[in-house]
């Protein structure tokens, strides 16, 4: 029976009261998990006669096999044990049960942050804790491996030889009714500049009267194949995206490039040892990406309203993707928006804009999120619904590592 009086909420409210209930959900999840810790100090299943605690769980509250195990390996994680001798050891993820505590983080935060600190050294469960904080288990996952590479990115990788690239392969053959077959192998670099050319003329084609495009994916891609070799016939006409012919992006510290160490990044968050990259620029104009420079016209006021290609160039080097919080879509899937709307005065300029992708960029045009710029960075304010005190938020998927 539904409550009479939740009609008479705003919208605002009855989030904000899912908000305050699912928090108070994840309180008393800890709450069970301290249970389970004690059951598991005291011996219960010996107790009663079980093999272990998850079969007791089992039959007491009708769990499935792992979802009793998650429950039995987070309770140990959050709480303190009690050695043979007496005395008390405080838990493994201190940070994660005192927000887990206060129903800040769920059960699955506390399984991914579990899965990052296997790795991480003690310190960094702050770090950890506070993603879980803001975004959801699978972006802090996320989050976690940047961070561990970013610790270890010096460190000597294991080289497997069976997972060496196997180069660039293509089989192609013609069947007897006519049609073309083929299959391809293509290395990381090859793959990205494919991938790069082939996704412009991808996507969907407009909905018209018609409805929207009937196409599948694979078909579209089928087509833009068909496309792409018609425009290689053309040499003269290439596709463009975002604004600007197709072009692979690779983001670099100069002092890296010039002394031969580290590696590039590619829109698509693909690391490339610093060689390839010397390699690439033997046959690649390269354009630099300093703020202001005679080369590239990074402020164009009021002149235009559209993002040229050198500004977008920029936003790309300083956003890596949609900045939105949590987002993971890389550049070519993000369009550039005006933060101060150009329509209500905004200069087209480097602080004025930032990349969002098609999702995000709408959600900020039609909700309560807001952006701004501080200290040449963007960041964004939720709704007083999702938090009653605004705090600011920034996108570390990018930049965790």
């Amino acid at each position: 029976m539904s409550d009479p009086e939740l009609p008479l909420l705003s919208t605002g409210e009855l989030l904000r009261g899912i908000v305050d209930e699912v928090t108070e959900i994840r309180a008393r999840d800890y709450a069970v998990m301290q249970k389970i810790a004690e059951l598991n100090r005291r011996g219960a299943a010996a107790e009663l006669g079980y093999k272990n605690l998850q079969d007791v769980l089992r039959h007491a509250v009708r769990w499935d096999k792992n979802t009793a195990k998650r429950w039995v390996e987070q309770a140990a994680l959050l709480s303190s044990e009690i050695t043979p001798t007496g005395s008390e050891v405080a838990a493994r993820l201190p940070i994660a049960a005192a927000a887990a505590a206060e129903g800040a983080v769920s059960i699955d935060h506390v399984a991914v942050v579990a899965e990052a600190m296997k790795t991480l050294p003690a310190e960094r469960e702050g770090q950890m804790v506070d993603y879980a904080r803001q975004f959801a288990p699978a972006a802090v996952r996320v989050l976690g491996k940047r961070l561990i590479y970013g610790l270890f990115q010096n460190d000597p990788e294991p080289r497997d030889p069976q997972a060496e690239s196997a180069g660039n392969r293509l089989s192609l053959r013609q069947s007897k009714t006519g049609d073309w077959k083929l299959a391809a192998t293509m290395d990381a670099v090859t793959g990205a500049k494919f991938a790069t050319l082939l996704d412009p003329l991808a996507k969907p084609r407009p909905t018209t009267v018609e409805g929207p495009d009937p196409r599948s994916l694979d078909e579209r891609q089928g087509d833009a194949l068909a496309e792409l070799v018609d425009l290689t016939l053309r040499a003269d006409q290439l596709p463009e995206h975002g604004g600007e012919p197709v072009t692979l992006t690779l983001t670099i510290p100069y002092q890296d490039l010039a002394e031969q160490t580290g590696h590039a990044v590619l829109d698509n968050g693909e690391r490339i040892p610093v060689e390839e990259v010397r390699q690439l620029a033997c046959s690649a104009g390269i354009i630099p990406m300093v703020l202001g420079s005679k080369s590239q016209p990074l402020d164009v006021g009021r002149r235009s309203r559209l993002f040229t290609a050198g500004i977008r160039r920029a936003l790309v080097a300083r956003d890596h993707g949609c900045a939105f919080p949590g987002c993971s879509r890389p550049p070519k899937h993000c369009d550039a928006h005006h933060i101060h709307h150009w329509a209500d005065g905004g200069d087209t300029r480097i602080d004025n804009g930032v990349l969002l992708c098609r999702h995000h960029h709408t959600l900020i045009h039609r909700s309560g999120w807001e952006v701004r710029m501080e200290q040449g960075v963007p960041v964004f304010y939720p709704p007083a619904w999702l938090d009653p005190l605004r705090t600011p938020r920034r996108n570390l998927l990018h930049t965790a590592a």
